[in-house]
């Protein structure tokens, strides 16, 4: 079993930039691919960004595309999600996920461990 903590959110205005943390407290993210998922109130979880195991690969929704870089830190056990230029659209819960370990390039399906999230707000 692998347990996932997301934090890093908060509120922030229009235009601002937050930067969440994915971290395994007893495993090891450089095992796992990591894919980061946002549900905003009411609607359905989508997928925002993911990399691959070895940091070669990564993807953004193109919603996200030119303002979110994600990276991962294996010396820290820490994956990152840097937001800028955050718009109210991006209000959402954030989530990050893992998949089985092992896969090869990073996706937005097959995900086996769930953190609980951390909440994103824009708002001036």
């Amino acid at each position: 079993q692998l347990q996932l903590v997301e934090s890093g959110g908060g509120l922030v205005q229009p235009g601002g930039s937050l930067r969440l943390s994915c971290t395994a407290p007893g495993g090891n993210l450089d095992y796992y691919a990591i894919t980061w998922f946002r549900q905003a109130p009411g609607k359905e979880r989508e997928g925002v960004s993911c990399i691959s195991i070895n940091g070669e690969t990564t993807n953004y929704a193109d919603s996200v595309k030119g303002r979110f870089t994600i990276s991962r830190d294996p010396t820290k056990n820490t994956l990152y999600l840097q937001m800028n230029n955050l718009k109210p659209e991006d209000t959402a819960v954030y989530y990050c996920a893992a998949d089985r370990g092992g896969r090869i390039g990073c996706y937005f399906y097959g995900m086996d461990y769930w953190g609980k999230g951390t909440l994103v707000t824009v708002s001036s």
